[in-house]
């Protein structure tokens, strides 16, 4: 792992240790969930790979619903793209 992956990565594990959520500004997460998102849709068609995007154990179900269900709003998309875009892989 780079450097600078460790870097936001503890920044962030001390943020939700601490629970002072005010580290990360609304625009600061925006803009690493875009760089993100991004990053791994080049990297999985470029390489013909799609790799799970997070760590299971890391993460709970509700976690990942809402954060799926608000990048399906912020692109304005709905349910019925998202299942024709499901089994696209």
């Amino acid at each position: 792992m780079s450097a600078e992956v460790e870097a936001l990565n503890a920044l962030a594990e001390r943020t939700l240790a601490s629970g002072n959520f005010d580290a990360f500004s609304d625009a600061d997460l925006e803009h690493v969930m875009t760089s993100a998102v991004k990053l791994y849709v080049a990297k999985a068609e470029a390489t013909g790979s799609y790799p799970p995007p997070v760590t299971a154990e890391r993460v709970t179900p509700t976690e990942v619903v809402t954060v799926v269900s608000e990048m399906i709003r912020a692109a304005g998309l709905n349910l019925f793209d998202l299942s024709m875009w499901f089994r696209r892989v």
